[in-house]
């Protein structure tokens, strides 16, 4: 049986959603408008009856608009949305979490191993890039080796875990808040706009369905941003043989 069939009367979690291969989110999608599916070389149809719960830690909107993913299943799926924010953002979390991923790798690994305070209050400092999961394997780290807690502290010591990245040198800024914020907006949308053009051809029509506007805002925007169809580019000649004569 298949995973479906396991979660039938229950729910089925279906991690890094936007990961999944075209070809395979055309058969996901199947499944969830039809409610039922054949197996690989089978004749009859089963039926589905399960919760489905997707995640991604990707934009999925940025990947409807650089045709990562299809949009029917993103609007199939996203019936209830629900953000997780970063570990970075909860870091009051960080504590529970360690002991819970502590207990359960003594439990795995027939060890005692403790935290102590002091790195408890470490990993509260720590970026987490990484989220969660580099949360997990600190924790694993520090029971599975025999001077676990020594050993993470030499990591934050030669600065390959702790805080935040250094900071940036400190700009000089002329410009109000809005001002910058207004000119990064713009930027950002004739980047986006320029490569769902690029990617669709320059077919208009594609492109508004894409960015899920008007075909005449569609049109305004390529006006507003200055962008040029390829096909409308004008190439000055040059000719290195030509004379080129001054006037005196």
């Amino acid at each position: 049986p298949g995973q479906f069939e396991y979660a039938k009367g229950g729910t089925i979690y279906l991690d890094e959603i936007a990961e999944l291969p075209p070809a395979l989110q055309a058969k996901l999608l199947h499944v969830l408008q039809d409610f039922r599916f054949a197996r690989v070389g089978g004749h009859g149809l089963i039926e589905v009856d399960a919760r489905v719960i997707a995640a991604t830690n990707r934009d999925l909107e940025h990947a409807l608009a650089r045709g990562e993913f299809r949009e029917d299943l993103y609007y199939r799926l996203n019936v209830v949305e629900l953000r997780i924010p970063p570990l970075r953002e909860r870091r009051e979390e960080i504590p529970r979490l360690a002991s819970w991923f502590l207990a359960r790798f003594n439990n795995q690994y027939g060890r005692q191993k403790q935290i102590s305070p002091e790195t408890l209050a470490r990993l509260a400092e720590h970026a987490w890039s990484g989220n969660v999961r580099e949360l997990e394997n600190i924790v694993r780290r520090m029971v599975v080796l025999a001077d676990g807690e020594q050993a993470f502290e030499a990591l934050v010591t030669r600065g390959q875990i702790g805080h935040d990245a250094a900071p940036r040198p400190a700009l000089i800024v002329t410009e109000s808040l809005r001002e910058i914020a207004r000119r990064g907006a713009r930027e950002a949308e004739r980047q986006a706009l320029a490569e769902v053009l690029e990617r669709v051809r320059w077919n208009r029509a594609e492109a508004s369905r894409i960015l899920k506007v008007s075909y005449k805002t569609l049109l305004h925007k390529i006006a507003e941003c200055e962008l040029v169809s390829p096909s409308r580019r004008v190439v000055q000649d040059f000719n290195p043989s030509r004379t080129v004569r001054h006037a005196t």
